[in-house]
């Protein structure tokens, strides 16, 4: 199984995509303006895609690619599994007839190119092969993570935190996970730790106190996602500074790394 980064940025500049990642060749979790880096030919082939939730980083490509690959898609939708309430803003915000076209119902009802797949956090779904869970997390909005493994006993897996400022259930069932390594986000600086709060977000502090909840008999790469691009190389380096700032309650040092597009994680 391999995933690939399409895009983790926290916004969009030059060389900067917002959140995609590519599993395999035919599902993508998250459809932010990663997608972009997609060619046509590689679009047709996604049938499934995971949203962790509603906001725009994290869905822009979504109506984009499905456009992209209309004419050649009519009898085959893409399948979108996401929380019911974000399926619900998709519908009332995205998917309108105002802002694009209602592809849950375009050509006709009957033969749509979208097909909305409701989930719940904790269930499981089986994707040719592979199973990917939604994970608890804690957002600004009704959001998730995802684990994802091959479908095999005792398969590690890719664990995603999606937006979030951290949850105990989050950490409970990662500990229960064979972990592969783990992508979580970091989005502001600690200078702007409160806006972070605010926005439900984590920062290199917070941060450092949610890696507590890790089992002291887990290790694995902990990837950092999600950084504004102006701020980068602080929190970065704030990350850096752990065990210098305050010492780990495991007396563990963590294997922090930056995450950035086109990495390619295969296991």
């Amino acid at each position: 199984m391999k995933v690939r980064v399409l895009g983790c940025s926290g916004a969009i500049a030059r060389d900067c995509r917002t959140t995609s990642f590519l599993v395999d060749q035919d599902v993508l979790i998250d459809a932010g303006t990663g997608v972009g880096e997609l060619t046509r030919d590689d679009m047709l082939r996604i049938e499934h895609v995971f949203l962790t939730h509603s906001h725009l980083d994290h869905v822009a490509g979504l109506p984009l690619m499905v456009d992209t690959m209309a004419c050649d898609r009519i009898g085959r939708p893409v399948h979108v599994h996401a929380l019911p309430k974000t399926i619900a803003a998709l519908r009332a915000h995205v998917f309108n007839g105002v802002i694009w076209p209602d592809f849950s119902c375009l050509p006709s009802p009957d033969m749509p190119l979208v097909r909305f797949h409701p989930l719940e956090v904790g269930e499981l779904r089986e994707v040719g092969g592979r199973v990917i869970e939604a994970l608890p997390a804690r957002h600004s909005v009704p959001a998730v993570g995802y684990a994802v493994r091959r479908q095999v006993p005792g398969a590690p897996s890719w664990v995603f935190s999606g937006d979030t400022c951290g949850h105990p259930d989050f950490w409970r069932r990662v500990n229960q996970l064979q972990v592969h390594s783990l992508v979580i986000e970091t989005a502001f600086a600690n200078r702007e730790r409160e806006l972070a709060r605010m926005a439900q977000h984590l920062s290199p502090a917070v941060l450092a106190e949610e890696l507590d909840h890790i089992d002291r008999a887990r290790r694995y790469p902990i990837y950092i996602t999600h950084t504004k691009p102006a701020d980068t190389e602080v929190i970065m380096r704030e990350i850096a500074q752990f065990d210098q700032v305050r010492p780990p309650l495991s007396e563990v040092s963590h294997d922090i790394r930056w995450l950035s597009a086109g990495h390619v994680f295969e296991f």
